[in-house]
């Protein structure tokens, strides 16, 4: 189904694990392309490759804290 999102912007945060993982997942496999945001470099470096891989939409990922 064409959601008519492809070629947008989103922003993930908390995007390195769990929902917010699947929400980033999700986005980037409709086209959309997404900066995804977390605590853990390591993690969220993880998951902007698995996106990246998906070969849909451009991809950034940002270290850093929402709360601060």
């Amino acid at each position: 189904m064409d959601l008519g999102i492809a070629g947008k912007w989103a922003l993930v945060c908390a995007a390195s694990k769990g929902l917010g993982k699947g929400c980033a997942t999700a986005l980037a496999s409709e086209g959309v392309h997404v900066v995804v945001t977390a605590r853990g470099a390591d993690a969220l470096e993880a998951t902007a490759r698995e996106l990246r891989a998906l070969g849909r939409g451009e991809v950034r990922a940002v270290v850093g804290d929402i709360t601060t």
